[in-house]
Order: C-alpha cells, then sequence, then structure tokens
C-alpha cells in the first residue's frame, strides 16, 4: 500500500514544477470537473513522473531514464529529466499521435518507436532499461509515481472539502491516477464512492477488476490511446484499486467522441479521448450527480479534434 505521507511528501516536492488545475462546475451534468488538461505538460502524467525523478539519487538519474509511453508520460519525464539535468529516452508505439512525439522531442528526450502497440513499446523499453543500467519509470507501476499522480486528489479536496460526499471518477489505464486519488479521498472519506473508467475497446484493469485475468481481452484502437495497452504482472496498483476502487466502468468509442465534442462547445476545452472518458460517463447517463470527473487530459491530434468537433455540432 501507498502511505498517505507519501502523497504529501509529493506534493511539496513538485510543487513548483506544477500547475493547480481547476476546478469548473457543470450544472447541466451536476458535475465538478478538475481540468487536468491545463496542467503544464497538458496532463496528470507530469505529478507522478516529476515525483519519481525528482525522487531519485542523483546518480540514478544520471544513469538516464527510460519509459514507455503513449506520449503523456513521456512528456513528464521529458520535462523531469530538462529540469534535473537526467538524459530521458522515451520508448513509444510507432502508432502514437505525432503531436505527443512532437511534445517529447521538444523537452529534449529522445523517442524510440516500436512496431505494434504500448505493450510492444513497454517490452522494448524495459529491455533496453536491463541492457543498458539506466533507470526505468512506469507511468504506473511505482510506489512514487502513483503518490505523484495522488497529488490530483489532495489538490480536489483542498479546493472543494465537501467533495468526498459525491461519486469520484477517473480514467483508468495501469491504474496509476485511481490508485494515487484512491489514497487521497478514502484516508478521509473513507465511504465516499470511487469509480474508474475505461475504454471498452482495451478494457484490461477492467478484467482484471471483474474477474482478476487478462486473458482474452481485446486491444483494439481507442480515442483514448493512453488507456490501452495490458497491465504489468504485480503492478502495486491493483491491490490498491481492488481494495478503494467502488466500480469499473466501460465507454464506447462513440461516447469518448461525443464527451470532446462535449467538452469543446459547451466548456471550450480541449480533451484528448484517455481523459474524455469520465465525461462520457457522466453524458451517456451511467453515473449519476452529484458527482466529480477528473479529466486527465488534453494532448490530442488537432485535425482530429477538429473532426470530431465538427461531426457533433448539436452538442451545446
Amino acid at each position: 500500500m501507498i502511505p498517505s505521507e507519501w502523497l504529501e511528501q509529493a506534493a511539496r516536492r513538485i510543487s513548483p514544477h506544477i500547475r493547480q488545475t481547476p476546478l469548473g462546475h457543470d450544472p447541466r451534468l451536476g458535475a465538478y470537473i478538475k481540468w487536468e488538461n491545463r496542467q503544464v505538460t497538458g496532463s496528470f502524467k507530469a505529478r507522478g513522473a516529476l515525483n519519481k525523478a525528482l525522487a531519485l539519487e542523483p546518480w540514478e538519474r544520471q544513469a538516464g531514464l527510460v519509459a514507455a509511453s503513449a506520449g503523456n508520460h513521456g512528456q513528464g519525464l521529458a520535462l523531469a529529466g530538462k529540469l534535473s539535468g537526467a538524459p530521458v529516452t522515451i520508448f513509444a508505439s510507432e502508432t502514437a499521435a505525432p503531436v505527443k512525439l512532437d511534445a517529447i522531442r521538444s523537452l529534449g528526450a529522445e523517442v524510440r518507436l516500436a512496431p505494434g502497440g504500448y505493450h510492444e513499446a513497454e517490452l522494448a523499453g524495459m529491455e533496453f532499461a536491463a541492457a543498458s543500467h539506466t533507470t526505468w519509470v512506469s507511468p504506473y507501476n511505482d510506489g512514487q509515481v502513483v503518490a505523484g499522480q495522488g497529488t490530483c486528489g489532495l489538490e480536489v479536496l483542498q479546493q472543494m472539502p465537501a467533495s468526498g460526499g459525491m461519486t469520484w471518477l477517473a480514467p483508468v489505464s495501469g491504474g496509476g491516477l485511481i490508485a494515487g486519488v484512491a489514497v487521497a479521498l478514502k484516508e478521509r472519506f473513507p465511504a465516499a464512492r470511487l469509480v474508474g473508467v475505461q475504454a471498452e475497446a482495451s478494457p484490461f484493469m477492467h478484467a482484471l477488476f471483474t474477474r482478476n485475468s487478462q486473458e482474452g481481452v481485446p486491444d483494439l484502437p481507442s480515442l483514448a490511446d493512453g488507456l490501452t495497452g495490458e497491465v504489468e504482472a504485480a503492478s502495486v496498483t491493483l491491490p490498491l484499486v481492488r481494495r478503494y476502487v467502488d466500480q469499473l466502468l466501460l465507454v464506447t468509442e462513440q461516447e469518448i467522441a461525443h464527451a470532446i465534442a462535449y467538452a469543446w462547445h459547451v466548456h471550450h476545452e480541449v480533451i484528448e479521448g484517455s481523459g474524455a472518458v469520465t465525461l462520457a460517463a457522466m453524458l451517456s447517463g451511467k453515473v449519476r450527480a452529484p458527482a466529480l470527473a477528473i479529466v486527465s487530459g488534453g494532448n490530442i491530434q488537432p485535425e482530429l479534434h477538429r473532426e470530431i468537433c465538427a461531426r457533433y455540432p448539436e452538442v451545446r
């Protein structure tokens, strides 16, 4: 388990380098929305990557930092490397969004593309880290990463102390965000309801949560590209998800696209598919108000965003 003290330490460690993102209200949905798309790298992932990198010993950073990423974790780790002077190598799928890869490179990290999806990029990155004696930084299977992501939950509780009385929704892939948020929320409000949301196209954590196996799970292309791929065996997030998360929901590609358009037309916020799943759960009626939805990121290919918003012009 992750001690709650780790979250407090993480908050102090990363506070000079991140933004306190806004907490808005949507009266139509009866929901509060945590806009992590406004974070320094456009995603909550900067919290965990920065906390992990800054908690390392100097020699561990100087050996080089390595990760696999669909884009957002890579940007967070690249920022950490830039701030600490550590060399960073990111392994990504050859199908990763160019806008995310360009952002990683702009922060000074090297990007290496692997054929296949996220799982193949993760395997390539782990093999490289072991062979080169560099420091592997998982996007979720690491206590300090989880603690860093949990600072998002601490921030919400500071912004709205009474939020423990509503349903909280967080996107789920490997579980780093929802596990960290769970520690922040459930330590203070044990009876609070916490719901994870994942894309129907790649429901690995959902399968682990509901039947304790990933066997036979589809891994299809998804607008929520940052939520796809298998969960690492024996991840530190698994016991936290099983202990604290009340429900895991799935949303369709159409529901994700509708939520992306809704965020733009109604709130003038650019969000990516991975961040849109919580809004998708609300808009599709899978979760009732009052609720608090974490929108985890906004790094979407511009032309894809334009196409989706044009596809749903009636969303106002």
